[in-house]
């Protein structure tokens, strides 16, 4: 099946991949951003571009038959600092959405994208499920939970949502302020004998390259019947910081760095271990991950040089 896919966000890591996805696929794509224009590579795979800030109005006027949600203020760390400003806004773009949607009506799959920070840090090794128990840790996770339960409201009053809970994900085109292109540069800018400024590089995560989880969106944008409202992107494999340092410092052909912890950069109620269960995912659409962490990090220091 092709339609129409809306993509909010779309100059962002996972957007830029998702529109490629499904340019390839042979979808009609429609892109919105708040930036005045979108890239060269960007543009090549989109039919339209509106520039919108999404908090104060929804753009698209024409039926649609997808949209897949990325739009919003991300990453856990910053969230701390504008705790007020990541509910409100993320909420804010939710609530223009649907309302317009429904005046409009119109009820197309909504893919809403929340996060696997929203769980409660599992017991030992468990993997977590979608019916694994949520946890308030950030301001980022508060956001992402009112707007899942936004996602649930909206439901009630006729439109298809579903919610993606993606864990990490890594890959080429990730801006810095994440993990791995931070410890990019800080190992490529490294004196010799220096030691780089790290956080808390013993918690693991599981760690998804962006196109698979594009494809984990793309495949709930279009299915035909969805037999849950809530799907988890992950591998259900987890790697801690360090391991992520040496892969990265052996693909730069560089030796592994002493590491200098800054207090600053730690997080409140970082859970040590987190992995997620993507069973749904797998049995209902038969997806899997194709791309291994190691190859996302690879490409992304390719990208790099």
């Amino acid at each position: 099946m092709t339609g129409t896919l809306v993509i909010t966000g779309v100059n962002g890591f996972v957007g830029t991949h998702l529109a490629a996805l499904a340019r390839t696929a042979g979808h009609r794509v429609i892109g919105i951003g708040r930036e005045s224009e979108p890239s060269s590579e960007l543009a090549a795979n989109l039919d339209h571009y509106l520039a919108a800030d999404l908090y104060a109005t929804w753009p698209v006027t024409e039926p649609v038959d997808a949209i897949v949600h990325l739009a919003g203020l991300a990453a856990v760390g910053p969230s701390f600092r504008e705790p007020q400003r990541y509910i409100e806004v993320n909420s804010g773009i939710m609530t223009r959405m649907c309302e317009t949607l429904l005046a409009q009506h119109q009820s197309p799959r909504i893919v809403v994208v929340s996060s696997g920070a929203v769980y409660a840090p599992p017991t030992g090794a468990t993997p977590v499920t979608e019916d694994s128990p949520l946890s308030y840790t950030s301001p980022y996770a508060v956001a992402k939970i009112l707007v899942e339960n936004q996602a649930r409201y909206y439901a009630t009053r006729g439109l298809d949502t579903i919610i993606a809970r993606p864990f990490n994900h890594i890959g080429p085109g990730q801006g810095a302020g994440f993990l791995i292109p931070d410890l990019i540069a800080a190992i490529k800018a490294l004196p010799e004998n220096d030691s780089i400024t790290v956080g808390n590089l013993d918690t693991a995560r599981d760690y998804t390259d962006v196109r698979d989880v594009a494809r984990a969106y793309l495949t709930l944008a279009f299915a035909t019947a969805h037999q849950h409202d809530i799907y988890n992107v992950a591998t259900g494999t987890a790697h801690t910081g360090r391991e992520v340092l040496t892969t990265i410092a052996e693909a730069l052909g560089r030796p592994v760095p002493a590491t200098t912890v800054d207090p600053a950069r730690l997080r409140p109620n970082d859970p040590p271990f987190i992995v997620g269960d993507a069973t749904r995912l797998r049995d209902e659409y038969d997806w899997e991950p194709a791309v291994a962490w190691t190859q996302s990090i690879e490409e992304r220091i390719a990208q790099a040089r």
